[in-house]
């Protein structure tokens, strides 16, 4: 099957948060996952954030939700908030494809950095941003203030 890697539109959203409510439910924070399919087009809409998407024979089956961001330290950087690949698409390169995208992105608004997130608990994930050949930081705590 051959998969397309675009930019995300908002008739693309249902798929991204349904994406994004799996994730959750993966990592056992499903609970924590307030965000609604109307505060995702609202907030697309706004440009607060842009999403890239894997399609095949017309479905979504991934995506990377990201937005640019500023390091006092580096410069332009790229955040990747989510990256979620259906299941029953992984281990045959559409992960790789996406990650692909996402890199010439940052590069192409002269980002010098990509930094995400993962949960401890998401070893897929592990496993796959160490054939990136990542850094995963131990030394960094995130904080966070719920407004």
């Amino acid at each position: 099957m051959p998969t397309l890697i675009r930019q995300a539109t908002p008739a693309d959203l249902p798929a991204v948060h349904g994406l994004v409510a799996e994730l959750a439910a993966y990592v056992d924070s499903l609970p924590q996952f307030t965000a609604t399919l109307a505060d995702y087009e609202k907030d697309m809409a706004d440009g607060f954030y842009e999403v890239l998407v894997a399609e095949t024979e017309g479905k979504v089956i991934g995506m990377a939700l990201y937005y640019y961001v500023y390091s006092t330290w580096r410069g332009r950087m790229i955040y990747l908030e989510d990256f979620v690949l259906a299941p029953a698409h992984r281990r045959r390169g559409v992960g790789q494809q996406l990650w692909d995208a996402l890199i010439a992105k940052g590069r192409g608004r002269g980002c010098k950095l990509l930094k995400w997130q993962i949960a401890g608990q998401n070893t897929e994930a592990l496993k796959f941003y160490a054939a990136q050949d990542a850094t995963i930081e131990n030394d960094w705590l995130n904080g966070k203030l719920f407004l």
